[in-house]
């Protein structure tokens, strides 16, 4: 179904828009990644180094070592060393344990007043992932005092789930006025945070098979599934803390990245002959829901958001990294449903052409951050801040190359 040229077009994509911006460039010497570069790549002010940002560079070297050339695989795992290093000594708090949201560059000290689940929870990640690349037992270790701090101070043993936003001491936060570090109103739990720990866990669970992480993969698992997502096809975005919905909207690109999270973790549980496909068919709603409405059909790609109530679209923007999270999860189900429709396959080779012809920069490199929903780019937007980097993207081109790849040997 596809055309022959499909899997080097995807490699020159990840190597030219992904992989060779962010590295060796934000490579910091002194430690660290520097994050900051605008839509040509020139740097920006570096006053501030986020987890998350640090977290999801350290991942992508760490797949990057696993997945790359043989030749180019010790260069990579010196910039997995370079990340662990910096998340294990800059932003680990020492005296109370748990990473902070954000350091100062220069003083190493925290800049918010709050810890949250959500960066814990890309710092494990990226750590089991380092340590799958390098064997290095520091990294995992690393990991397991990620594991365990999330375990003392944020897991909600009332309800299930995890409290998100935290002191610096580790004290959950109670309701009130403001947001927290991700957005979320203070004292709710989240779709977001609790589809990357989901995530987290399913990576440290891989090398690390602890009788508690599994109980936490599983608890996960049941909570994204059963709770967060919806019969109908969508996700609900926040929760009181008994998981009670709170008001929301539609988000299309987590509704199609959970969809594959859920695989991902379903897999790791080994829930091959669940009652039948329970998970299979839930994540087939999220991608069959976010086609349906969130879908630009003449233009290709996801659009960002809508209304729950109407439907009617709220941001049409194409955001990178919706569309690489509808590119793997389009190709997932084609996989699995091709023989039925070919809906799937249809609508993945039109997000690949935008995402080639209109979201890559063929003069500067990389993604834009942003376009119009016909394609032209939004170009106030930086390629690269504490919210923007190579993970999506990078996580995406790389399940749609073994995808493509499998295709290929089993015609």
């Amino acid at each position: 179904m596809f055309p022959d040229t499909l899997p080097a077009e995807v490699a020159a994509c990840l190597d030219r828009h992904i992989l060779r911006c962010w590295f060796p460039r934000a490579v910091d010497p002194k430690g660290g990644f520097l994050q900051s570069y605008d839509d040509t790549w020139k740097p920006g002010a570096d006053h501030e180094r986020n987890v998350v940002y640090q977290a999801r560079l350290t991942w992508t070297a760490a797949e990057a070592a696993l997945r790359g050339k043989p030749e180019e695989a010790s260069a990579w795992r010196e910039r997995v060393a370079h990340g662990v290093a910096y998340l294990s000594s800059a932003l680990w708090d020492d005296t109370r344990g748990g990473f902070y949201w954000s350091v100062d560059t220069e003083t190493k000290q925290s800049t918010r007043d709050e810890k949250h689940v959500y960066g814990n929870a890309f710092a494990v990640y990226a750590l089991a992932t380092a340590y799958k690349a390098t064997k290095d037992s520091a990294a995992l270790e690393w990991a397991k005092r990620g594991f365990a701090w999330l375990e003392r101070h944020a897991h909600d043993s009332k309800h299930l789930g995890w409290h998100e936003a935290l002191t610096l001491d580790g004290t959950p936060k109670p309701r009130g006025a403001g947001n927290d570090q991700i957005g979320t109103a203070l004292g709710l739990k989240s779709m977001n945070t609790h589809i990357h720990v989901l995530e987290a866990l399913t990576a440290l669970h891989e090398v690390w098979p602890d009788p508690l992480v599994r109980t936490r993969l599983a608890e996960a698992h049941a909570l994204v599934r059963d709770t967060i997502a919806q019969p109908d096809g969508y996700q609900r975005l926040f929760f009181l803390l008994d998981w009670t919905p709170a008001p929301d909207h539609l988000s299309f690109g987590h509704d199609v990245e959970t969809g594959f999270l859920l695989h991902e973790s379903a897999h790791a549980l080994g829930l091959r002959n669940e009652p039948k496909e329970k998970t299979a068919k839930l994540a087939r709603a999220l991608v069959d829901h976010a086609l349906t409405y969130g879908w630009d059909e003449k233009n290709g790609g996801f659009f960002d958001a809508a209304d729950r109530a109407t439907k009617k679209i709220e941001h049409r923007e194409k955001v990178w990294w919706v569309e690489a999270e509808g590119l793997n999860a389009l190709l997932l189900m084609h996989k699995l449903y091709g023989k039925e429709t070919p809906r799937y396959g249809e609508a993945f080779q039109k997000l690949w052409a935008f995402i080639r012809d209109k979201q890559c920069d063929a003069l500067h490199s990389g993604w834009f951050s942003a376009t119009d929903e016909a394609g032209p780019p939004q170009r106030s937007r930086a390629k690269s801040d504490a919210w923007t980097d190579p993970y999506h993207q990078a996580r995406s081109l790389w399940h749609v190359l073994d995808g493509l790849r499998a295709s290929a040997r089993s015609r």
